[in-house]
């Protein structure tokens, strides 16, 4: 028996199938180009689309666990009910869904409502899952490079209400975790829940600062201008891409996504150890910069 990876080269999966290889566990790395792939040794490259249900029968033969992770996309939503649907099918015993925080409540924000669409269907089919749902990503930082540096600008229109960032690594960690604890189980076990989400509820403001104690500069925080966010994201991605952002900055900026203590006790307890902070991820990143 063996553990199917999908978003298997992306920046969360890489690492969940470098970790998994590493424990020992038969790994299986799904992409559409097994040949290109560069896996760690002993990972099975196999070919597979979520969209394609005859390449996903032969994929999850023999498949023990899932890890599903399916990237923002106009037919995200039918790639990943198809895929738990075959799941099913397949006798697969233990599944870890990748979802969102808030899924349930930023309704007007596209891949938050189809997270929590795939969230109804494990519910209601009953199925063996483990439900993630990270907060906004600190990497997504990294890309600010050249406003921080250049301009003393933090651009990211993340509000004021508070953001309870998470590190992918922490996400990563918490995936293996779950998904060897239900490779590993003598049967399937019980559905379970768990947000991810950082230690503090970081603002515009509090992370300018954060970038000024790293940069050694005044970063000032630019404000919550949705129009130039979006503007700049059609730059880079697609027009429906850039609006599904700007709709989640904008939930950000009115509600806020700070998350109960509660929910990062059961985190710490997952993985062993507090959640990264922003802070240190801040300074990681800042010496990669200056190397």
């Amino acid at each position: 028996m063996s553990i199917l990876v999908t978003g298997s080269t992306g920046r969360i999966g890489a690492q969940v199938v470098t970790q998994l290889a590493a424990s020992g566990a038969n790994v299986r790395a799904l992409t559409r180009t097994p040949e290109k792939a560069e896996f760690p040794a002993g990972v099975t490259a196999v070919r597979g689309d979520l969209l394609d249900a005859d390449a996903m029968r032969l994929a999850l033969a023999g498949v023990n666990t899932l890890f599903l992770l399916v990237s923002n996309a106009p037919d995200e939503l039918t790639q990943a009910i198809n895929t738990l649907g075959l799941a099913r099918e397949a006798g697969v015993k233990g599944i870890v869904y990748l979802s969102v925080t808030r899924s349930a409540e930023y309704t007007d924000v596209s891949h938050f409502t189809t997270k929590h669409a795939v969230e109804r269907m494990i519910e209601q089919m009953d199925l063996p899952a483990t439900v993630l749902r990270p907060s906004y990503f600190f990497q997504n930082d990294a890309t600010l490079k050249d406003p921080l540096t250049k301009a003393g600008l933090y651009v990211s229109p993340i509000g004021d209400k508070g953001v309870s960032m998470i590190d992918v690594r922490d996400i990563a960690d918490a995936a293996v975790i779950e998904l060897l604890r239900r490779d590993r189980a003598p049967a399937a076990l019980p559905r379970v829940t768990y947000e991810l989400s950082g230690p503090a509820a970081l603002t515009g403001t509090s992370l300018a600062n954060v970038w000024s104690d790293v940069l050694g500069r005044e970063v000032r925080y630019t404000g919550g201008d949705l129009d130039a966010f979006e503007k700049a994201v059609k730059t880079k991605a697609p027009a429906w891409l850039a609006y599904d952002l700007r709709a989640m900055m904008r939930r950000y900026q009115t509600d806020g996504a700070v998350a109960a203590p509660d929910d990062i006790v059961r985190l710490t307890t997952l993985l062993g150890r507090p959640p990264r902070s922003y802070s240190d991820f801040a300074r990681e990143t800042g010496r990669s910069w200056q190397a």
